[in-house]
């Protein structure tokens, strides 16, 4: 089994967040899917199918189960699937377990990848604040009050957690057989600190992201989701009088992953977003399974 390892949200090889692509993947079995996964070791492998409804169908899988939706494994799909001469088309479609998204490219020669998400949802998180501030190596002192600790989807759910100052991420160390513990509402969840002080000044909130114990993986360079449902967060609960944002996201840099994610959130009304997240990709080699 052929598998091509692409990094997403950097033109960079080594940099940004790895994923795995496998581009014929119609005569796996989930459970086969899974084992290549796991061998593969990045936090997401990503299986590209053929559809009935979409141009391409894509399963995502990190090393312990199936996940709905994953940005960066999108990315790669795609970069992956246009480099092979397999895309054609602009925009095209792709079917996930959160529904027909449309993908875009963009730029002069249709290098950066744009990609809609789901509709987002939030939900109370009503457990321990410090117990979870403890889980990822801080104390009650460093969370942002300003903001809610929130749990928030566009796809795949993670804990939004504002972070007041930037030098708080170098003292992360996260404890993540914890989480199941504090995360009772939904045990399964990531979490994603973030802050709206930066390293870089084109950026405009900083981040990092701690898999839950669930997937077999401990941190996740560069997170797309978690990107674009903090757009959606931005909207609801930073800048509360906005329908519109564009934005850039920095993640990565404590764990020499340097990468971006330019984010565009949409209120259409009280109960639907539309969410965007577009980055880049490279080819980096390929791995045989």
């Amino acid at each position: 089994m052929k598998v091509f390892h692409i990094e997403a949200f950097t033109n960079t090889p080594n940099l940004g967040n790895p994923a795995g692509v496998v581009l014929s993947a119609d005569n796996l079995q989930e459970d086969e899917m899974l084992n290549i996964a796991k061998r593969v070791g990045f936090n997401e492998t990503v299986f590209v199918h053929q559809s009935t409804v979409a141009n391409f169908k894509l399963k995502y899988f990190t090393p312990g189960h199936e996940i709905n939706l994953c940005g960066h494994a999108t990315m790669a799909a795609m970069h992956c699937l246009k480099s092979n001469g397999l895309i054609n088309e602009n925009p095209i479609s792709i079917e996930t377990n959160v529904g027909i998204l449309p993908i875009f490219f963009e730029g002069s020669s249709q290098e950066l990848i744009r990609m809609q998400q789901g509709n987002p949802e939030f939900m109370p998180f009503t457990g321990s604040i410090e117990r979870l501030m403890n889980a990822i190596g801080l104390s009650i002192h460093d969370l942002d009050s300003r903001y809610p600790v929130i749990y928030g989807s566009t796809g795949t759910w993670t804990v939004l957690i504002p972070i007041k100052k930037l030098e708080s991420f170098n003292r992360m160390v996260p404890n993540n057989k914890e989480f199941p513990n504090i995360l009772l509402e939904n045990s399964r969840a990531s979490i994603h600190p973030f802050c709206l002080e930066t390293k870089y000044p084109d950026s405009l909130m900083h981040a990092r992201h701690f898999s839950s114990p669930y997937s077999g993986t401990v941190e996740d360079p560069v997170t797309g989701t978690a990107s674009g449902v903090m757009g959606a967060y931005y909207l609801n609960y930073i800048m509360s009088g906005t329908d519109s944002v564009k934005f850039t996201v920095e993640q990565g840099q404590e764990i020499n992953r340097d990468g971006r994610v330019f984010v565009e959130a949409n209120r259409i009304d009280q109960e639907l977003m539309e969410i965007y997240i577009s980055g880049n990709a490279v080819f980096v080699k390929e791995i045989e399974i």
